[in-house]
């Protein structure tokens, strides 16, 4: 909770995984271990929510074993009530999902918090963000693509930016602590205003992993 409340209070970056090499793995994630990032991103993707694969649970144990850093994981997959508590068990310090892939979030936000871990609803571009207020004060955070889910290297959607600046009005206005999160075409160049706009935690993949200095490029989009 202290670590949450920590955040709370934070510029935040977290690299996603999805981006690294992953015949260096151990090498990847020991690099984010000696950097300013504050999470790593997991990104789960069973192929029929999104027409993507990623990993599931051998490589998030095998993640929790050599990452200092929190794992903060983002379900793309249909039924995520069938998983979440594995993810949990698994190591996860966060499981959000998406709604748009639910019929009703709250039982599944309950099997989360019941494990002890934060929780997170997650919405693809072209979801209305409306449909997220209702459960601000239900959830750590939430988080916004600003690419459509699915694939890495995607640019980022402007209309993202008015998204964030609504969502931070409402929890202020409630007087929340809520989260937001931004997922997708996170770079140095749009970092600082999508901290200003209102975001706390910015996912970077292809901006981290595949730049010359990650370790710099991370230290840069804090600052």
């Amino acid at each position: 909770m202290l670590f949450f409340l920590y955040l709370c209070d934070m510029k935040q970056i977290a690299p996603s995984v999805l981006s690294a090499d992953f015949a260096h793995l151990e090498d990847e994630i020991n690099r984010i271990n000696r950097s300013d990032a504050d999470l790593l991103h997991v990104d789960v993707m069973d192929g029929t929510f999104v027409p993507n694969i990623s990993f599931g649970f051998p490589v998030m144990e095998a993640l929790r074993k050599y990452s200092t850093k929190p794992l903060d994981v983002h379900l793309m997959i249909v039924h995520p009530e069938k998983y979440v508590e594995r993810f949990c068990d698994a190591g996860a310090w966060s499981v959000g999902f998406h709604l748009e892939a639910v019929d009703d979030p709250e039982p599944i936000l309950q099997l989360i918090r019941n494990k002890g871990v934060r929780t997170c609803l997650t919405i693809n571009p072209d979801i209305d963000v409306k449909r997220l207020v209702p459960y601000l004060d239900k959830v750590d955070m939430v988080l916004l693509m600003s690419v459509f889910a699915g694939f890495g290297g995607q640019k980022f959607i402007p209309e993202t930016m008015d998204k964030i600046r609504f969502i931070h009005r409402e929890i202020q206005d409630r007087g929340l602590h809520t989260l937001i999160e931004i997922d997708g075409g996170v770079n140095i160049a749009n970092a600082a205003e999508l901290f200003e706009a209102g975001a706390d935690i910015l996912v970077a993949g292809s901006a981290v992993f595949h730049a010359e200095d990650p370790i710099e490029t991370i230290r840069q989009m804090k600052q």
